[in-house]
C-alpha cells in the first residue's frame, strides 16, 4: 500500500512495500549517517547489510511490516517491524534523513508503526539502540517504552552504551 504522508512533507510518499533499489538505499543511508554523525565504523554498515538482507529474505507479509518514506526515488525515512513470535515484535532500522528531521516525518513513521502494532494485537515490542540516539529515545519513552538492559560495546568501532527498550501492550 502506498499513501501520501500528511501535509508538511510535500512530495513524500510512504509505502509498505520495497521497490527496486530500496534495499541498497536503506543500508547506505544507515552506513553514511551513522558514520558522519556518530563515527560508527564499517562494522555497523556490515551489520545493517547482513541483518537487513536476512529480514527481507525472510519477510512474512502479515507478520513483518515496513514503512518507507521517499521523495522521488530517495529514501527519506524508514522503520520496520520484525515478528519474533506470535505476539512479539522487534522495531528495527528506524531512520530519518537529515533533511527531514524535525519535520515530524520520524514521528509519523513511528506512530504508523505503533498503530499497526496495536491493531494487530502485539503484546510486546522491543528494540536495541545506543544511548547517543536521543531524539528516537524521546519517542520511545513518550510511547511507554522503558529500558530493560544496558551493555557497553565497541562492536561498531567506537565505545557505545547499547540499550534495550521494551513496550508492553496495556490494552484490555
Amino acid at each position: 500500500m502506498t499513501f501520501i504522508a500528511p501535509s508538511g512533507f510535500e512530495g513524500v510518499h510512504v509505502s509498505n512495500q520495497l521497490e527496486a533499489g530500496d534495499i541498497g538505499s536503506i543500508i547506505a543511508l544507515h552506513g553514511k549517517l551513522y558514520y558522519e554523525e556518530f563515527g560508527f565504523g564499517l562494522g555497523f554498515e556490515k551489520y545493517v547489510a547482513r541483518t537487513f538482507a536476512d529480514f527481507v529474505c525472510q519477510f512474512e507479509p502479515g507478520k513483518d511490516a515496513i514503512w518507507i518514506a521517499k521523495k522521488g526515488q530517495q529514501v527519506k525515512g524508514f522503520i520496520a517491524l520484525v515478528h519474533r513470535g506470535a505476539h512479539l515484535g522487534q522495531l528495527r532500522y528506524f531512520i530519518t534523513s537529515p533533511d527531514y528531521r524535525k519535520t515530524g516525518l520520524g514521528r509519523f513513521l513511528f506512530n504508523s508503526f505503533m498503530n499497526h502494532v496495536r491493531i494487530n494485537d502485539y503484546s510486546e515490542i522491543y528494540l536495541w539502540t545506543t544511548s547517543n540516539l536521543k531524539a528516537a529515545a524521546r519517542l520511545y519513552l513518550q510511547e511507554g517504552f522503558y529500558i530493560t538492559e544496558e551493555r557497553q560495546s565497541d562492536t561498531f568501532g567506537i565505545p557505545l552504551l547499547e540499550q534495550k527498550y521494551n513496550w508492553k501492550n496495556q490494552a484490555p
